[in-house]
C-alpha cells in the first residue's frame, strides 16, 4: 500500500467517524413526575419543559423576557462610597471584623425574578389501560415524542420551539380525545373561543409597573371542537395541532414594561395570525434546518469500541437514559455513549436558550417551572453566567453569545452609575454579584447580607472577557472595534481607578476592600472573615483583562500606557505554606478547604495568562495543588469548571475522573428515597440531564461541554500566530475517536481523528490566513493557511 492511499485512506476514517456519531436520543418509559424528569425544549426566548402524562399531560412554558420589576434607578445610594475609606482604614488597621460590618453599608437591592409564563394542561378524556408508553428527546433534531398505548389504540405526541417562526408547536395523533386548558401562576386571565386560547397577565407585582404578557394558542384538527370558559375539548379527531405564541412587553433593560412597553397585544396576533400560513411539516423543516445549520457543526465518537449496543437508539433491549446514568455511577459503566450525549446535550440546551438580543442565558438557561426560582433565576456574574457561554466559541456556537453583547452594553450603562454612586469612581464602569433583564449593576445583599458574595464589584471585569474571546475565535476586527474593545476599555478604566497602591509594599497596586467570591478565610489571629486587601481573584480578573485590553488596542492601533504600567505593578501571585497559590493577600487558610468556588485559578482558565509563558513551572504546580486540596466532591457547575482547570493542567486523568464525578445520578428534589433508593444527593446529574447544584443550574451543563472540548484540544493566540494543541487531555477511555468542527483561537476550524491517543489525521480550515504552531503527538508543525482554505496535516 503506497503513502498516498494511507493518507486519504486516514482522511476517509476521520469522516467517516465524524459521521458515525451515534444517534443522540435521550428516552425513558414513563412520564416525568418530577421537574428534573422533564425534557426542555426552547427557541432561544420561548421554553417549555414536557411532562408527558398519558392522562394529564403537563408542560410548564416560559419566556425569557418575563421578569419582575423595572428599569433600575440610577441614583440609588448617591452616597454609598464614603463608606469606602473607613473600610480602608479598618483594613489596613488589620482590623477585619470592623471591615465586614462596615461594608453593609455599601449594599444595595438585591436582583428582580426570573418568573414562568405559564401552564398548559393536555388532559386525555379517553378511558382505558395504558401501556408501552416511551418518551423521547432527539438531539439530533431538536424534537420530544412520546407515545402510549390506551385501551390498545396508539397515541403519539410531538414538541418542538422553532426560532425562525417564533412558536412552539405540538402535533397529536391517534385517537384523541382531549381538553386543552392553560393556567399561569402570575397574575393572569384566560379567554376562550372556537379554536383559541388567549392568556394576558404580568409578572408578579403592581401592574402598573410590571412587565406584561400575551399567549396564544390555536387549534387546527380534524375532530370536533368545542370552547369553554378557559378551555378547549376536541373529540372524535385523528389529529390535532397545537400552535402556541407569546409575546411580552419588555422593550430594553432602560424601558419601562408599561409607560414604554412593547406593544405585545398586537406582536403576540401577528405571532398567531403566522401559525396559518404554512404546514406543520413545513414548520418543523424551517425549525430543523434552522437548527441543524448550528448543531451539525460538531460531530464526536469518543471510543465507538467502547459502546455498548444496548446504550444505542434503536437497540432491541435498549436501556432508557436515567438507566444509564445510574450504571455509570452505581454499575460502574462508564459508556463513551452517555459520555456523547452529555456533551452534545449541553451544545443542544445552549442554542435552546441563547437567541434573544440582550438577553442571555439565566441560571436555569430559561427553564423555571417555579414562581419564585432559586437564587432568582438571575445573572450571578461571579462564574455562572460566564460559563453559561465556555463552550460558545470553541463548539462552533458563536452566535449563542451574541445576547452577551447587549446586556453587557447595559451593565456598562448603569455600571458608570454604580462606579460613581457606590465607588466614587467617574471613569469606567463596574458590575457586581447579581445581576438581571434591567441590567442591574449595584453591589446587593440589601445592607444585610454576607460581604463574601455582596460586596463583589469586579463582574463586569471578568465578564468581558467573552467578548474578547469571541474576536480571538472569529477574527472579527470590526466587531473588536465597535464592541468589544470600548467595552473592555470601560471595565479596564474602572479598575485603573479602583486600584489603590498597597501600604504594605509601595510601589504595589491592590484593590481594597476584596473578596473572594463566596469563600471565607481564617486569618492568623484565627478570626472567619470575608473582607480583605489584594485578594488574589480580584488581581487575577483585573491582570487578565489588562492583558487583553492592551492586546486589543494594539490590534485596533490603540496604545494604554497607563495600563501596562499598572499591569507591571499588581501584586504578584504568590505560593503558601501547603504548596498552594495563596487565594488571599496573606498566607491564611480557607475556612473551608474544599469550598467550591476556585476563583484565584481564574488566570488558569478560563483565563490564559498562566499558562502564557509569562509565569513560572511552580505557578502552575501550584495551581494542581490549590485543585488537590480542594479535592473531588463539589457542586454541578464548580465539578464543569475543574474538568476544564485539571485539563488545562494536561491532566487527562484527573479532568476525566471528574468528568465522572460531573455524570453522578441525583435524584430529584421532593423524591422519596424509597423510590430513589440508589441515587445520590449532591452535585451531579437529574435523570433528564440537567446539571444539579443543586438544585439545577445550567452552567454545570455548559462547563461539562467545555470541558470536554479543552480535553481534546487547546488554543491560544499571541498576535497572529496561533498555537492549537491536540488531545492535551485525552484520557486512557478516550483512547480511540474523532471530532470535527471544533474552533480555534485564530479563526481556526478543527478536524481530527486519534488511536491509541495519538492523532492519526487532521484538518484545519481557515477563516483568516494565519499561522499555526500545531502541536500533536510530542511533536511541533509550522502550519501556513491562507483564508478560506482546507488543509490536510499529515500526522504519522
Amino acid at each position: 500500500m503506497n503513502k498516498k492511499y494511507l493518507i486519504l485512506s486516514a482522511f476517509s476514517c476521520l469522516t467517516s467517524m465524524a459521521q458515525e456519531q451515534a444517534p443522540m436520543v435521550l428516552q425513558y418509559n414513563k412520564p416525568a413526575t418530577f421537574f428534573e424528569e422533564s425534557l426542555p425544549i426552547g427557541n432561544g426566548k420561548m421554553g417549555a419543559l414536557i411532562y408527558g402524562g398519558s392522562d394529564d399531560n403537563v408542560i410548564y412554558l416560559n419566556d425569557i423576557t418575563l421578569w419582575t420589576g423595572k428599569p433600575v434607578n440610577r441614583n440609588l445610594d448617591a452616597d454609598a462610597h464614603k463608606w469606602i475609606p473607613e473600610i480602608r482604614k479598618a483594613l489596613f488597621n488589620e482590623n477585619y471584623a470592623l471591615a465586614d460590618s462596615l461594608q453593609l453599608h455599601v449594599q444595595g437591592p438585591n436582583s428582580q425574578y426570573y418568573q414562568p409564563l405559564g401552564t398548559l394542561h393536555i388532559k386525555d378524556l379517553g378511558l382505558g389501560e395504558i401501556k408501552d408508553y416511551q418518551r423521547t428527546l432527539n438531539i439530533d433534531s431538536a424534537i420530544v415524542r412520546d407515545s402510549y398505548k390506551r385501551d390498545g389504540r396508539l397515541i403519539t405526541r410531538e414538541y418542538f420551539a422553532s426560532n425562525p417562526d417564533k412558536l412552539m408547536a405540538i402535533r397529536l395523533r391517534g385517537d384523541i380525545n382531549c381538553q386543552i386548558a392553560l393556567t399561569a401562576q402570575v397574575p393572569h386571565k384566560v379567554k376562550s373561543t372556537l379554536g383559541q386560547l388567549t392568556m394576558t397577565g404580568h409578572a408578579t407585582g403592581d401592574p402598573q409597573e410590571s412587565t406584561h404578557f400575551c399567549t396564544m394558542l390555536r387549534v387546527q384538527t380534524d375532530g370536533e371542537m368545542a370552547a369553554s370558559d378557559s378551555s378547549l375539548t376536541i373529540t372524535k379527531a385523528k389529529e390535532a395541532i397545537i400552535y402556541i405564541v407569546n409575546e411580552t412587553s419588555f422593550n430594553g433593560f432602560d424601558k419601562h414594561p408599561v409607560r414604554e412597553g412593547a406593544n405585545y397585544l398586537e406582536m403576540a396576533a401577528n405571532d398567531l395570525w403566522h401559525t396559518q400560513n404554512l404546514s406543520y411539516d413545513e414548520f418543523y423543516a424551517r425549525h430543523l434546518a434552522d437548527y441543524k445549520a448550528i448543531y451539525d457543526r460538531v460531530k464526536i465518537c469518543l471510543n465507538k469500541d467502547r459502546r455498548n449496543p444496548n446504550d444505542l437508539p434503536g437497540a432491541k433491549e435498549r436501556r432508557t437514559t436515567d438507566e444509564l446514568l445510574l450504571a455509570y455511577t452505581n454499575g460502574n459503566e462508564p459508556t463513551p455513549y452517555l459520555e456523547e450525549l452529555y456533551f452534545q446535550f449541553g451544545r443542544y440546551l445552549l442554542i435552546s436558550c441563547s437567541r434573544t438580543k440582550n438577553v442571555p442565558a439565566n441560571l436555569q438557561g430559561l427553564w423555571a417551572p417555579q414562581l419564585w426560582s432559586p437564587w432568582r433565576g438571575n445573572y450571578t456574574v461571579n462564574i455562572n453566567l460566564e460559563e453559561n457561554y465556555w463552550p460558545a466559541f470553541v463548539a462552533n456556537m458563536a452566535e449563542m453569545a451574541e445576547p452577551l453583547d447587549g446586556f453587557i452594553a447595559g451593565l456598562a450603562a448603569n455600571g458608570a452609575y454604580t462606579a460613581k454612586n457606590y465607588y466614587n469612581i467617574g471613569k469606567g464602569w463596574c458590575s457586581s454579584h447579581n445581576s438581571d433583564i434591567w441590567a442591574m449593576t449595584n453591589p446587593v445583599g440589601e445592607k444585610n447580607e454576607s460581604p463574601e458574595w455582596s460586596n463583589w464589584n469586579l463582574g463586569g471585569a471578568w465578564l468581558v472577557n467573552t467578548l474578547w474571546e469571541r474576536y480571538q475565535f472569529t477574527q472579527d476586527k470590526t466587531y473588536l472595534k465597535n464592541i468589544a474593545y470600548p467595552l473592555m476599555k470601560g471595565a479596564a478604566d474602572f479598575c485603573l481607578n479602583w486600584l489603590i497602591e498597597n501600604p504594605k509594599q509601595p510601589g504595589e497596586l491592590i484593590t481594597a476592600p476584596s473578596t473572594s467570591p463566596e469563600n471565607e478565610y481564617k486569618n492568623d489571629k484565627g478570626y472567619h472573615g470575608t473582607t480583605c486587601y489584594g485578594g488574589t481573584a480580584d488581581l487575577a480578573i483585573i491582570r487578565e483583562l489588562f492583558i487583553n485590553t492592551i492586546a486589543a488596542g494594539k490590534v485596533l492601533g490603540l496604545k494604554n500606557k497607563e495600563m501596562e504600567q499598572a499591569l507591571a505593578k499588581l501584586h504578584p501571585y504568590t505560593i503558601g505554606h501547603m504548596g498552594d497559590l495563596n487565594e488571599w493577600y496573606y498566607d491564611w487558610d480557607d475556612w473551608d478547604f474544599q469550598h467550591r468556588h476556585q476563583s484565584h485559578l481564574i488566570g488558569l482558565y478560563p483565563g490564559n495568562h498562566i499558562v502564557s509563558g509569562q509565569f513560572t513551572v511552580e505557578l502552575l504546580k501550584a495551581c494542581e495543588r490549590s485543585l488537590e486540596i480542594k479535592g473531588d466532591k463539589t457542586t454541578g457547575w464548580s465539578t464543569g469548571w475543574r474538568i476544564n482547570l485539571w485539563a488545562r493542567l494536561h491532566n487527562a486523568e484527573q479532568a476525566y475522573h471528574i468528568y465522572q464525578k460531573l455524570l453522578t445520578p441525583i435524584a430529584p428534589r421532593g423524591s422519596k428515597k424509597t423510590d430513589w433508593k440508589e441515587w445520590h444527593k449532591g452535585g451531579g446529574t437529574y435523570p433528564n440531564l440537567f446539571d444539579a447544584h443543586p438544585p439545577f443550574q445550567i452552567d454545570g451543563n455548559f462547563g461539562g461541554t467545555a470541558g470536554v472540548c479543552e480535553m481534546l484540544m487547546q488554543s491560544t493566540l499571541n498576535g497572529n500566530k496561533a498555537t492549537i494543541e491536540l488531545l492535551p487531555a485525552c484520557p486512557e477511555q478516550w483512547s480511540e475517536g474523532a471530532v470535527s468542527g471544533l474552533c480555534a483561537r485564530g479563526g481556526f476550524e478543527v478536524s481530527f481523528e486519534w488511536k491509541g491517543r495519538k492523532v492519526r489525521s487532521c484538518s484545519i480550515t481557515a477563516k483568516k490566513t494565519g499561522t499555526i504552531s500545531l502541536l500533536y503527538n510530542g511533536q511541533q508543525k509550522t502550519v501556513k493557511i491562507k483564508a478560506g482554505q482546507t488543509q490536510n496535516i499529515k500526522t504519522w
